[in-house]
């Protein structure tokens, strides 16, 4: 049985920074974006509040400044190589992240078979963000569960890799996961755990003997 790889973004595939941070790097609003981060990883606001408030921060935003914090993010070695070779194996994979789906998306380009993000308004902003398409920890297991039907596999074949809080409910799901410079928050969850820059040596610890 094919397996469905499920990759989460911030922290996991960005080496120690979010999306939102990037996107903020860009328009001069780094500390505001690492002070909603610290505000959401520690409870005090939800999803949505996060939304609403980055959604604020980026009044000004453009492609150009999505596209340039796409390009200079602390991506971890490797992805597109790890990619190709789940799907050379006739296997999935996948990216489910709270961060915006303008973000998100453009790991399609990387060869994902698929990339979910909280749903925004496209950029430049010229209605507000919904607050119903916004992720949170939960949607991931909700996506998760219609990305398997989509490829004809079941959570058993699932492996998820990710580093915080966001992940825990879909780490409690499947069989397989892979803590990736994790925070206290999957301390005994994960399958496997991996600290480095590297993706292809995180997924090496679930890759099938050649």
């Amino acid at each position: 049985m094919a397996r469905l790889h499920l990759f989460d973004l911030d922290g996991t595939l960005l080496h120690g920074s979010t999306a939102p941070v990037e996107i903020s790097r860009q328009l001069g609003l780094e500390a505001e974006a690492v002070a909603l981060d610290r505000a959401i990883a520690d409870g005090r606001i939800g999803p949505p509040e996060y939304a609403a408030q980055v959604y604020d921060l980026w009044s000004e935003l453009t492609e150009a400044h999505v596209s340039a914090a796409f390009e200079a993010a602390p991506w971890l070695a490797r992805i597109r190589e790890v990619w190709a070779e789940i799907k050379d194996a006739g296997e999935y994979c996948a990216v489910v992240s709270l961060s915006p789906s303008f973000f998100v998306e453009r790991l399609l380009d990387w060869g994902a078979h698929a990339a979910h993000g909280s749903r925004f308004p496209a950029v430049p902003f010229t209605e507000p963000v919904d607050p119903t398409g916004v992720l949170s920890a939960a949607a991931k297991v909700t996506i998760a569960d219609r990305l398997c039907e989509k490829f004809g596999v079941t959570r058993a074949d699932c492996v998820a890799y990710g580093d915080s809080m966001s992940d825990k409910e879909l780490f409690a799901v499947v069989p397989v996961s892979v803590a990736v410079n994790a925070d206290a928050h999957l301390a005994g969850l994960a399958t496997h755990s991996y600290t480095g820059r590297n993706l292809w040596d995180a997924y090496e610890l679930v890759r099938p003997a050649r």
